[in-house]
């Protein structure tokens, strides 16, 4: 480096920080993966009914990462186009989990879609690289925007649609993980389970009845790990 000159700014990883399980571990591999690179946190409001659980939770996650950049930003058009019982007041998140071949009423319809959208557009904007999913096939199969095929098709839109210099690529290394190995792997790397909110109801504890709860519980089991959240066996019924 010549003298007087300032050194290279490096390129910042983004997470998208729901303030879940899942995305929190996700965070902690991107940390891990590059210590010496800014950590960029993204949360998007969608009108989602744990919504003011889920932002508190971001906000403490941003302040253990220490994050260089944390945004909180509002998708309300996804309240407003309907048709999750995540969103609408007049559908109830159901207790159970979801039949194999059936699409839960819990998907937001596109809703990564929309997320990876506003991330690559942020990612643009502060110099990020790498965009940060923490998505499993094994456990929300059922969710058709969390599979690896779909991502490797918002891929190549990242790459057509963005400058000529911009070189953004999604990493996603939760994507063939059960829950107990993600729980295992974010033990490895850190992970702040106390500070997450898995419940899709909100709240100031956990229902532990919903299918994200129950997923979560069965997890932490298997994993042989307590969860500080939700303490016990998981229900005998759950499948």
């Amino acid at each position: 480096m010549r003298k007087g000159t300032r050194p290279r700014k490096k390129p910042a990883s983004l997470v998208i920080l729901s303030g879940g399980l899942d995305s929190t571990v996700a965070a902690a591999v991107a940390r891990r993966d590059r210590p010496d690179h800014p950590l960029a946190l993204l949360h998007c409001d969608y009108g989602q009914k744990a919504r003011n659980r889920e932002r508190q939770a971001f906000r403490k996650i941003s302040r253990y990462f220490k994050a260089e950049h944390a945004l909180s930003c509002r998708l309300s058009h996804l309240k407003e186009a309907g048709g999750s019982s995540l969103t609408e007041t007049r559908h109830p998140i159901p207790d159970r989990h979801p039949r194999s071949g059936f699409t839960p009423t819990t998907y937001v319809p596109f809703r990564n879609a929309n997320l990876l959208a506003v991330a690559v557009s942020r990612a643009e904007v502060i110099g990020a690289d790498r965009i940060y999913l923490g998505v499993s096939e094994p456990d929300s199969s059922h969710y058709p925007d969390t599979r690896a095929a779909f991502l490797r098709a918002f891929q190549r839109a990242i790459d057509l649609g963005t400058k000529p210099d911009t070189r953004i690529r999604i990493h996603i290394p939760l994507i063939h993980l059960t829950k107990a190995e993600i729980v295992r792997l974010g033990r490895r790397v850190g992970a702040p389970f106390h500070l997450t909110w898995s419940c899709y109801r909100g709240g100031s504890r956990p229902c532990g009845r919903c299918s994200s709860c129950r997923i979560r519980r069965r997890g932490f089991t298997e994993a042989g790990i307590q969860d500080p959240l939700i303490p016990g066996k998981p229900n005998r019924k759950f499948r």
